[in-house]
């Protein structure tokens, strides 16, 4: 799969903006701050945590010329699986993530409940995430930042 076989499918093509890859990137700093949070229930911090995967894997689309198309289901599905494509994340790293995804839609539509583990992999999941998007900047594209 590559990126421009997905355009029209489940991405749109746009133009890289630096104030979007800031925007993004400090989204996902707070949501983090927010998941780190113990006042909140693991739901919630679990919640904040994998809001900012998605903010991350969006602006690794964003940097790369795309976005997903949010009108069509499953975008969350294909920013997460795009991150071996926009970022070179190993595929392992990427199935995790998408575990996540499926463990936030039962916990979303279904109520179920975070368990603690998949709360604190949600979350180092995240640090690592964003610690790799930064790298991956800095290499690829450090006029966005």
């Amino acid at each position: 799969m590559t990126l421009q076989n997905l355009l029209g499918i489940s991405l749109d093509a746009v133009q890289p903006s630096r104030d979007q890859v800031t925007r993004l990137l400090a989204a996902a700093e707070r949501n983090l701050a927010d998941a780190q949070l113990h006042g909140l229930s693991s739901e919630n911090r679990f919640d904040a945590a994998y809001k900012a995967i998605m903010q991350l894997a969006m602006l690794a689309l964003q940097a790369n010329g795309y976005r997903t198309l949010t009108s069509r289901p499953g975008h969350h599905q294909t920013a997460i699986q795009t991150l071996p494509a926009t970022i070179g994340m190993s595929k392992d790293r990427m199935i995790v993530l998408d575990a996540l995804r499926k463990q936030r839609n039962l916990s979303d539509y279904s109520g179920d409940l975070v368990p603690e583990s998949t709360l604190s992999e949600c979350m180092s999941s995240a640090f690592s995430l964003l610690a790799d998007v930064r790298a991956w900047l800095q290499a690829n594209k450090p006029e966005l930042l």
